[in-house]
C-alpha cells in the first residue's frame, strides 16, 4: 500500500499514485524549484527558468515537472520501493537515465537550496545509494521519475529532446552569464523579466495617478457645477411657476372660468340656489358675448358728488381740482386678485365717453368687459405696439388672469388714437420714502386745464380724464387733488379693490365725509419705492400714431426726477 506524502491518501498501485500526484498536487501549483517564485502559469514558469536560471536552462523545457520537484516530497520508503517523485533538473550535470529517471547529485540539491528553492511543504531527501550506472562520483543521489508536460518521454535513452539540446548548446556558449533586464523608465537593472514587469507597472501606476488626479478634481468640480446649475434651474422653474400663478399666466382660466368657479362654490356652500346660479351664468355669458360691461360692478356719479361735497364742506382745503365725470368700477368674483388694471381702464374709458374730444375714437358706446379689453390689447400688439410686452405675455391675454400695468394701458390708448405718456417716479424724493414730486406733478396736470373754468376758485372740475397710478402689485385711479391750508397736497384715489358698500357711501350725504377720508391719500400714505403714472393728453393723427408705434419698439418712460 502506497501513501501520499502530501495528503496521506493510500493507493495500491504506483501508476495510480503518479496520477494522483499529477492531478491533485502538481497541476494545481506551479512553482520554481530553484527559487521562491510560485503561483504562476506553465508558460510563465518556463520563461522564468530560462531567464532567471540559465545555468539550469535545460529544465525550462518542462517547468511543470520542475515545480513537482519542489512541491512533491521525494524519498525512498522503508520497503525499498521507489516513491512517485517529480522530474527536477538542478544543473547541467544532471543526466537522463535510460529507464526514464533522472540522477540528481547532492551537489545540485545543495546549490538549489542555496538559491532559495527549498520550502516547508516541498523537501528533497537524499540517500547514499548506488545508481547502478558508471559514475566517477560516489555522492548520494536521488532517482526521480521523469514526467513531461502532457506526456512521458518515449525515448528516454536518447537523452533530451532536440529543443533541450539547442538550449544546452546556447548555455555552453555563455556559461554562468545571466541575462540582465534594464528598466526603460529609470536606471534600475533587474535579474528577471517578472521583477522588471512589476517594477514598470509601478511606474505606470504612479504616472496614471499623477495624470488622473487633476482630471479627477476637474471632474468633481464639473459635477459640482452641474449639480449647482440643476439646482438653480429647478429653483428658477419653481419661482417662475409661482410668478405665473401669481400673475395669472398658469393656464388656470380667465375671467369667465373664475366667475363660474366662484358661483359653483357659492352653490356648494348653500349661499346660492341652483336656479340663481344658472340665471347669473346666463347673464354673464350674454354680457361677455356683447363685449359690454353689465354695470354690476359700477358706481355712477362719484365725481359729481365729490364736487358737491367740496363746495359744501371741507373748509380746510384752499383748492380742489377734480377730473371729468368718472364712474367707479370695483373688482368682482371673476377678477378678484388680478383685475385692478382692467377696472382702472374701465374708469378711464367711462370718463372719455363724456369728453367730446375723445368720444368719437372709442369703438363701443359703452364700457367694455374685461375679456373685451384683453382682446383690444392683443389687437394693439398686432399693430406693432410694444413688441417686448407682447412677447412677455406670449401674444395672449384672453382666457388668462394676467396682470397688466402702465405699458399695457399706454399700448391700448395709443392703438385707439389717443396720446398717452408714462411718467416714472422711480425713486422717493422726500423724507420717509415719500414722493412730493408726484403730488406736485398731479397738481400741475389738473390745474393747467382749469383756466376757463366758471367754478369758484376753491373747487374746480376740469375736463381732464383721470390718471392711471401704478405701483408694485396694485393700481388705482387719481380723480382729483386737494391743496390744503398748510400748503400740502392730498390725492383723491378711486381703488378697484374697494368694496361696493364703501363705494356707495360716497353717494350718501350722511356717509360721504367718512368715505372721502378713505379715498384721501397724503404723502405719508404713498411710500412705495416706485410709482408710474399714465396720462392721456389729446388725440393722435395717423402719422403721429405710426411714430408712436415705431417708438414703442423700445418703450421709454419720462423719469422724474
Amino acid at each position: 500500500m502506497l501513501s501520499c506524502e502530501i495528503c496521506g491518501e493510500e493507493l495500491m498501485l504506483e501508476e495510480d499514485m503518479k496520477t494522483h500526484l499529477l492531478l491533485s498536487h502538481l497541476e494545481n501549483e506551479m512553482s520554481c524549484p530553484l527559487c521562491s517564485l510560485s503561483g504562476v502559469s506553465y508558460d510563465e514558469l518556463s520563461f522564468h527558468i530560462s531567464t532567471a536560471h540559465p545555468d539550469n536552462h535545460h529544465s525550462a523545457q518542462n517547468p511543470q515537472c520542475a515545480s513537482q520537484a519542489q512541491s512533491t516530497p521525494s524519498s525512498v520508503s522503508s520497503t525499498g520501493k521507489k516513491r512517485n517523485l517529480s522530474d527536477v533538473s538542478s544543473g547541467t550535470a544532471n543526466k537522463v537515465i535510460s529507464d526514464g529517471t533522472l540522477s540528481v547529485t547532492t551537489e545540485d540539491v545543495v546549490r538549489s537550496k542555496q538559491r532559495g528553492c527549498s520550502s516547508s511543504s516541498a523537501t528533497v531527501t537524499t540517500t547514499n545509494r548506488p545508481t547502478g550506472r558508471s559514475s566517477s562520483s560516489s555522492s548520494s543521489s536521488i532517482n526521480m521519475e521523469r514526467i513531461t508536460h502532457g506526456r512521458c518521454d518515449e525515448n528516454a535513452t536518447s537523452g533530451c529532446k532536440p529543443g533541450h539540446s539547442k538550449v544546452k548548446r546556447k548555455e555552453s556558449s555563455s556559461p554562468g552569464k545571466e541575462q540582465q533586464f534594464s528598466c526603460p523608465m529609470c536606471p534600475l537593472v533587474c535579474s528577471n523579466s517578472f521583477i522588471l514587469q512589476e517594477h514598470v507597472e509601478l511606474h505606470l501606476q504612479e504616472q496614471r495617478s499623477a495624470e488622473e488626479s487633476p482630471d479627477s478634481d476637474a471632474r468633481l468640480q464639473l459635477e459640482e457645477q452641474q449639480r449647482r446649475r440643476e439646482s438653480e434651474a429647478k429653483e428658477e422653474r419653481e419661482q417662475f411657476k409661482k410668478l405665473q400663478s401669481q400673475y395669472g399666466l398658469d393656464g388656470s382660466g380667465g375671467y369667465r372660468r373664475q366667475m363660474e368657479k366662484s358661483m359653483e362654490r357659492a352653490v356648494a356652500k348653500g349661499l346660492m340656489a341652483p336656479a340663481e346660479f344658472h340665471a347669473k351664468r346666463a347673464e354673464m355669458l350674454e354680457s361677455l358675448a356683447s363685449g359690454l360691461d353689465d354695470g354690476r360692478t359700477r358706481t355712477q356719479g362719484v365725481v359729481r358728488v365729490l364736487h358737491e361735497y367740496y363746495q359744501r364742506d371741507a373748509k380746510d382745503c384752499v383748492h380742489v381740482w377734480l377730473c371729468a365725470d368718472t364712474e367707479h368700477f370695483y373688482s368682482s368674483e371673476g377678477d378678484k386678485g388680478w383685475g385692478c388694471g382692467y377696472r382702472n381702464v374701465q374708469m378711464l374709458l367711462s370718463s372719455l365717453h363724456g369728453i367730446e374730444a375723445f368720444a368719437h375714437l372709442l369703438p363701443e358706446q359703452g364700457v367694455p368687459t374685461i375679456p373685451r379689453i384683453q382682446n383690444m390689447i392683443e389687437a394693439a400688439w398686432k399693430e406693432g405696439l410694444d413688441p417686448q410686452g407682447a412677447s412677455h405675455f406670449n401674444q395672449r391675454l384672453q382666457g388668462t388672469r394676467a396682470w397688466i400695468g402702465a405699458t399695457e394701458i399706454y399700448t391700448l390708448f395709443i392703438s385707439l388714437g389717443i396720446s398717452a405718456r408714462i411718467i416714472d417716479f422711480h425713486q422717493p424724493t422726500g423724507p420717509g420714502d415719500t414722493h412730493p414730486r408726484l403730488f406736485e406733478w398731479v397738481k400741475q396736470y389738473f390745474s393747467q386745464a382749469s383756466g376757463g373754468s366758471r367754478q369758484p376758485p376753491r373747487v374746480i372740475q376740469t375736463a381732464q380724464p383721470p390718471l392711471y397710478l401704478q405701483h408694485q402689485g396694485h393700481s388705482r385711479s387719481i380723480v382729483g387733488v386737494e391743496q390744503r391750508k398748510n400748503g400740502s397736497f392730498c390725492l383723491l384715489l378711486l381703488d378697484p379693490g374697494c368694496s361696493p358698500a364703501d363705494s356707495r357711501k360716497l353717494l350718501c350725504r350722511d356717509t360721504i365725509a367718512k368715505a372721502v377720508r378713505q379715498i384721501r391719500k397724503f404723502p405719508r400714505n404713498l411710500t412705495h419705492k416706485q410709482y408710474q403714472v399714465v396720462a392721456l393728453q389729446g388725440t393722435l393723427s395717423p402719422q403721429d400714431k405710426q411714430i408712436c408705434i415705431l417708438k414703442s419698439r423700445t418703450l421709454c418712460a419720462e423719469r422724474i426726477p
